[in-house]
């Protein structure tokens, strides 16, 4: 594993982007695994930059995404189709039919989660996965369990996920409270793997599943046994492990 700590968020936003553009470049039709949340958005917003100034072309590139609400049909804005689209899909060109999303409004979620890890295994699997952290080390939305789920799955939120993804509703009632996401062994399988995360809050679980034991109640703990991921935080979130690296 590769820790790289960067000045501030736009420094490391940029430094995730780099490694991302440096993955297209390298293999212009790359399958890129993508992540929602705050963290991810300033990397979105540089790579839109590079593509804008005729640095990169997404055109044979090929995203699927982690995760998604249950019940958020594409067209809700607070669905992860919608956020995409927003500060991704829409200010590239990266065609329409190449970005894949877990279909929340299926009304059998486990169809949709098979038909999900069928898309995955269709596209050739992911060659560089991008990742956020949340405050209890979930990736995706692989909640702290028992054991590691491997494919694509239902899971039910942690109140503290429903609390940190609150600031994108109008109020915590409206959050859901479910979710179709990856598995584990689908994230573990990308070919690499690139990591941001920021902000104070992000320290303990920086420090739980990357200094501590690797454990499914630490689900990004996980990422200690991948052979070619790069974490890259903030000065902020790497107060706690400093003195570690």
């Amino acid at each position: 594993m590769r820790l790289i700590v960067a000045k501030n968020y736009e420094e490391m936003s940029q430094r995730a982007a780099d490694l991302i553009a440096a993955q297209v470049l390298q293999e212009e039709d790359s399958v890129l695994g993508l992540a929602t949340g705050g963290s991810p958005v300033g990397t979105y917003d540089c790579l839109a930059e590079m593509y804008r100034e005729g640095r990169l072309d997404f055109s044979k590139v090929t995203s699927v995404n982690l995760d998604e609400y249950e019940g958020m049909t594409h067209d809700n804005p607070q669905s992860y189709w919608y956020f995409m689209n927003e500060h991704f899909y829409s200010r590239v060109n990266i065609r329409p039919e190449n970005t894949h999303v877990p279909d929340g409004a299926d009304p059998d979620p486990e169809h949709a989660c098979r038909a999900y890890d069928r898309i995955i295994e269709e596209v050739g699997g992911i060659d560089l996965q991008l990742l956020g952290i949340g405050p209890d080390g979930h990736i995706g939305f692989n909640e702290p369990a028992d054991a590691f789920a491997v494919g694509t799955h239902l899971v039910t939120l942690e109140q503290s996920t429903i609390e940190a993804n609150r600031r994108f509703f109008e109020k915590e009632e409206d959050v859901p409270r479910s979710a179709v996401t990856m598995g584990i062994g689908s994230i573990m399988r990308a070919r690499r793997i690139v990591l941001v995360a920021n902000g104070e809050n992000k320290q303990d679980p920086v420090l739980a599943s990357f200094f501590g034991p690797v454990t499914p109640k630490m689900p990004a703990s996980i990422l200690q046994l991948h052979p070619n991921c790069t974490v890259v935080l903030d000065e902020a979130a790497a107060a706690k492990i400093r003195d570690r690296i």
